[in-house]
């Protein structure tokens, strides 16, 4: 019956008594499975975490810079990971650090919110921001 209507015999419950099977075109069948998978892909929002790099003597100008792209970063709609890494001596003046990710975070407390406070991995200093759920 299959070969008379140019279709593929496909096994649907091997195990049931008799089998079941279903007479399709397995090409058009895969097509059609690939073109529901690709619009699905396509609807689905791909949020991803970005990283900036501070320094915790970084100068106004550099720090303004930065601040702006990770706004670019968030207004995209992804998350940002701020990283001061702290070398050789400079880890004994922890402060600066934490008043440069501070002055970061304040400049981008309009678009953002702080989602992970900031704290020391080793000698980097790290802060997570999420952007703002969009309400329409």
């Amino acid at each position: 019956m299959a070969q008379s209507q140019e279709k593929d015999l496909v096994e649907i419950a091997p195990r049931a008594n008799p089998p079941v099977v279903k007479l399709i075109d397995f090409k058009k069948f895969k097509y059609l499975e690939a073109k529901k998978n690709k619009e699905s892909r396509k609807s689905s929002k791909n949020v991803g975490m970005k990283e900036i790099r501070l320094s915790p003597f970084i100068g106004e100008h550099d720090l303004n810079t930065k601040v702006a792209q990770a706004t670019e970063f968030l207004k995209e709609g992804n998350q940002v990971k701020i990283a001061i890494p702290f070398r050789g001596r400079e880890i004994t003046r922890k402060e600066f650090g934490y008043n440069t990710m501070n002055k970061a975070i304040e400049k981008l407390a309009a678009i953002s919110k702080v989602s992970r406070q900031p704290m020391f991995e080793g000698r980097v200093l790290v802060a997570g921001l999420a952007p703002f759920k969009e309400t329409r």
